[in-house]
């Protein structure tokens, strides 16, 4: 996640941009989409049935000193993540092969996804050297529907930052919405180098590992950067490690940008969401090292509409009506 400091000269002492922090709580999502300008939130979620999700036969899950304590509701289970180990055995069939079945698999994901509602619990903390918390930005929100089925976020929780050592930047909230709960679709996939590295289980699920970076970084784009762990039986993303490129650098302005690792778990038994991202970063910026540590919970995914694909039925010609009888 980028966040950026700003370098003063002397012994100036600064302070955050607490207007990137208010669009942060002001913005509205397409999944999920900013707005532009600070505003009121948005009308109360819409009533809906209550689907609720199965229970997740298979999930990777973060180490247990990395769960932060959320409210009852977005709590979820975080036993130790186990891995076996990487092998470097070639898999069955081609790699390239294997990279066009999950990229199509990750697009139907990616589609699926926009289908349901969640919870979302986003925290970012400056640490000292000594472990102690000197700044904090939290905010929860709902991700949910307009009664005409526009996808928006209600902000339901953001207290008083008190971030003074870095500043939330535009680039932090397209982090947090796209490069975060990375998705690699056929559509994306040219813009990436995909390498394949071997084969891990990961909570004894056995996957594909690739390292994945850009071919290129295009002016205003933002990109992922890392390894991915697909699960080599539903063909999708269960795991990442990465960050979010490239660091931007302009005059006194530094925006530097976390390390970071996200966990999937299988919904529904169909696909893989994203529902743990952890990030314990040192950023290094030119007047100073700044420690973070940020977690974002995605909980308590139910599904609002279901996709519908409409069938031809009626035949490709139709013959000409019989001509009435007489009576």
């Amino acid at each position: 996640m980028l966040l950026a400091v700003l370098a003063y000269a002397g012994k100036i002492r600064r302070r955050a941009s607490w207007l990137g922090l208010l669009s942060l709580a002001a913005f509205s999502l397409s999944l999920p989409s900013l707005a532009q300008e600070q505003g009121p939130l948005q009308p109360a979620a819409p009533q809906e049935e209550d689907y609720p999700s199965q229970p997740a036969p298979r999930r990777t899950s973060p180490p247990p000193q990395q769960a932060r304590q959320v409210p009852p509701q977005q709590q979820s289970p975080a036993p130790k993540a186990v891995s076996s180990g990487l092998s470097k055995d070639a898999p069955s069939i081609p790699v390239d092969q294997i990279i066009q079945k999950f990229a199509a698999r990750e697009a139907e994901f990616k589609e699926e996804r926009d289908n349901f509602t969640y919870v979302q619990d986003f925290i970012i903390q400056t640490v000292t050297d000594s472990g102690r918390v000197d700044g904090e930005y939290e905010m929860t929100s709902d991700i949910t529907f307009t009664p005409d089925g526009k996808r928006y976020e209600q902000i339901t929780y953001a207290p008083q930052p008190t971030l003074e050592r870095i500043s939330l930047s535009q680039q932090d909230l397209d982090d947090l919405r796209n490069v975060q709960p990375f998705v690699l679709t056929t559509a994306e996939l040219p813009k990436y180098d995909v390498t394949y590295v071997g084969r891990e289980k990961v909570d004894e699920i056995p996957t594909y590992v690739f390292d994945v970076g850009p071919k290129r970084l295009e002016k205003n784009q933002r990109y992922f950067q890392g390894r991915i762990w697909v699960d080599d039986t539903d063909l999708e993303i269960v795991k990442t490690y990465g960050k979010a490129v490239p660091d931007i650098r302009k005059g006194n302005s530094e925006n530097v940008f976390p390390r970071f690792e996200t966990y999937r778990e299988n919904i529904e038994g169909n696909y893989w969401f994203p529902t743990y991202t952890h990030s314990e970063d040192v950023l290094h910026f030119r007047t100073e090292d700044v420690r973070i540590r940020m977690t974002v919970h995605y909980t308590d995914y139910k599904r609002f509409r279901v996709s519908i694909k409409l069938l031809n039925t009626e035949p490709a010609s139709q013959p000409n009506p019989a001509p009435p009888q007489k009576p």
